[in-house]
């Protein structure tokens, strides 16, 4: 067992008073997400939130209503949404690869990535015509930069990314996708656990470059396990101070429902974070979001 393994077998999340990142992706997918995430900041629940700018739901309407919800909570950070995956167009007229004209689907990018298929100059290009895009929209570059289905760790991908945040947005910090955990308790979700994997290159990269990134993420979970208050507090088990948690709240509309599949859960996470037994847990777990 390696030192750091050692101290967090002793770490008490509730013995300390933490700050967290509690980041709500996918601003500018629907309507009715982006309603929701505004109420949240309104309500002080969530203190990030990333933009979809080739979603269909980005105009410039969505985003001065972001902008003032988010001057009125002096926490609050936006960031870039980058997204790689169908049903998404490219800004970039020359990307590939294409499917239909749209980014390929989740699983073909992977698997292009970990086999070395994609061109790195093109997802440059892309990256940078969408943190372009962003600044065009909020006359500023973003505060940070993910990835929407956390394409940003993917091989291949992640030189581009960080290269293109280094030049296009030097003051931004970019989000790692891996938990700070012992390795017992890191082995019960494969999914997070790729994360995890991805997430250790990634991290690597990022301090090559000289690019700031969360210490320790969590978020990542089965949708069709609908008990987020349990879910909540793992993630809370296992944030350090500065960690951050990824969340997708919103309202279910038309827009939604024709680009994203997960629905109903969003009104889930939404109801919870909204409500006063999250705003206890924060107390109890001794955590504020800042």
């Amino acid at each position: 067992m390696s030192g750091d393994d050692k101290i967090l077998d002793r770490f008490d999340p509730k013995s300390l008073q933490r700050r967290i990142r509690l980041c709500a992706d996918d601003y500018g997918i629907s309507p009715g997400v982006n309603r929701a995430i505004r109420d949240l900041i309104g309500r002080e629940r969530i203190n990030a939130t990333s933009v979809m700018v080739v979603g269909p739901a980005a105009g410039r309407d969505e985003v001065e209503a972001l902008k003032t919800a988010a001057s009125r909570h002096s926490n609050c950070v936006i960031g870039l949404h980058l997204t790689l995956t169908a049903p998404f167009h490219p800004l970039t007229l020359h990307y590939r690869p294409l499917d239909g004209g749209l980014f390929p689907p989740l699983s073909r990018m992977l698997r292009a990535s970990v086999l070395r298929r994609l061109e790195p100059e093109m997802i440059l290009d892309e990256v940078t015509a969408q943190i372009a895009a962003f600044a065009e929209r909020f006359g500023r570059a973003p505060d940070y930069v993910d990835g929407h289905q956390h394409v940003q760790i993917f091989p291949q991908v992640r030189d581009a990314f960080l290269s293109a945040v280094r030049n296009a947005a030097p003051g931004a910090w970019v989000r790692q996708c891996g938990r700070r955990q012992p390795l017992a308790q890191q082995l019960g979700s494969a999914k997070a656990l790729l994360l995890d994997v991805l997430s250790a290159g990634f991290r690597r990269e990022a301090a090559r470059n000289g690019i700031g990134f969360n210490p320790a993420f969590a978020g990542a979970y089965d949708f069709r396990k609908p008990d987020f208050a349990a879910l909540m507090q793992q993630f809370l088990d296992g944030s350090p101070d500065g960690g951050l948690i990824m969340c997708h709240p919103g309202f279910v509309d038309d827009t939604l429902i024709a680009f994203d599949p997960l629905t109903g859960q969003r009104e889930r996470e939404y109801a919870f974070l909204a409500g006063d037994h999250f705003a206890d847990m924060l107390v109890t777990n001794r955590v504020t979001l800042g």
